[in-house]
């Protein structure tokens, strides 16, 4: 019987990118038996998804979750079509991808507001194809968010290698990260982060905290707002130590192993370091929401849309996170 295991939404990504296909092979790994799946699309972005990679799930299909009986099996497809059958262009952003994903994601969240699923793992989305959808916020977290309510600090979470990093700021002008630079903003993702990394079964993360100034001493922050947040999580019983100079900080950290996490203080100090160690493996939490929502950190990748070259390592990753947490959670 599937009655007692997680259930995990799955979505196929933006129809027009290596989404679908990525799905379509990770649905064919074992460790998709260990739960109850439920991939929420259109039919036919399935089945060109199948035909990319040359599998055949042979998911059982339903028109609403109602009709869903996990006695059955643990593998069902909820086809949003509604009649429609639209050709989406491989390698080309549209406004009918952006609401294609946007519908699917809004019922996932509808779903897991209900806890009618545990989990949310999805395929690459396109933001230029979601702002034509209808999406008005800067990336899908914020979406997610207003649609789940949540008014809490929220934060991309990204991993490679299960090394972890956040931020203080995110997609804004470097000249405005300055002022953003508080010992009480600091101390959010520090928070989020230890509790997210404990939620997917590290006990107790080392968490090293970066500087905002070269070698962590040509400005004030460190001294002002820096340090005393880091001294404030320690008080909070978190393994918080820093600031460490950010040119040295991957290295310090990822490379000698000699922490599990990064919190930096705006969107480049990280993302170099990241991409630079291996972004083509990551993955994405995002941080902040009720349940866990992953995908592989990579986009669309229209470039080799449709050839099936599309490395599977960081969606099969993203998929195995969301489970560990979902499970996690369920026993709190």
């Amino acid at each position: 019987m599937s009655l007692n295991k997680i259930n995990i939404g799955i979505l196929l990504g933006d129809p027009s990118g290596i989404g679908p296909e990525l799905i379509s092979k990770l649905l064919a790994k074992k460790i998709t038996n260990k739960v109850n799946i439920v991939v929420i699309g259109e039919k036919n972005i399935l089945e060109n998804g199948e035909k990319i990679s040359g599998i055949n799930n042979n998911l059982k299909i339903v028109k609403n979750f109602d009709q869903i009986n996990f006695d059955d099996g643990n593998k069902f497809f909820l086809d949003i079509s509604k009649g429609k059958n639209h050709s989406y262009t491989l390698s080309e952003c549209s406004k009918e991808a952006g609401e294609s994903v946007l519908e699917a994601l809004d019922l996932a969240l509808e779903l897991a507001k209900q806890n009618k699923i545990q989990a949310i793992n999805f395929g690459p989305f396109n933001k230029t194809s979601l702002k034509m959808g209808g999406n008005v916020h800067s990336d899908e977290l914020h979406y997610m968010a207003e649609k789940l309510g949540v008014k809490d600090f929220i934060c991309e979470l990204n991993v490679i290698d299960n090394f972890w990093t956040a931020r203080v700021t995110s997609h804004m002008p470097i000249s405005e990260v300055p002022s953003h630079i508080k010992k009480e903003n600091i101390l959010k993702p520090i928070k989020l982060i230890n509790n997210t990394m404990r939620l997917s079964g590290i006990k107790n993360p080392r968490v090293a905290v970066q500087a905002l100034n070269p070698h962590a001493e040509f400005g004030k922050e460190e001294k002002a707002e820096i340090i005393p947040a880091i001294e404030e999580a320690k008080k909070l019983g978190i393994n918080a130590d820093g600031p460490l100079p950010c040119d040295t900080s991957f290295i310090t950290a990822y490379k000698n192993k000699k922490y599990d996490c990064i919190v930096g203080m705006y969107h480049d100090a990280l993302q170099a370091g990241l991409k630079a160690f291996g972004f083509d493996r990551g993955l994405s939490v995002q941080g902040g929401l009720p349940i866990p929502v992953t995908t592989p950190a990579h986009g669309t990748a229209f470039d080799i849309a449709g050839t099936n070259k599309a490395n599977l390592e960081p969606t099969l990753q993203s998929f195995k996170i969301a489970l560990t947490m979902a499970e996690n959670k369920s026993k709190e």
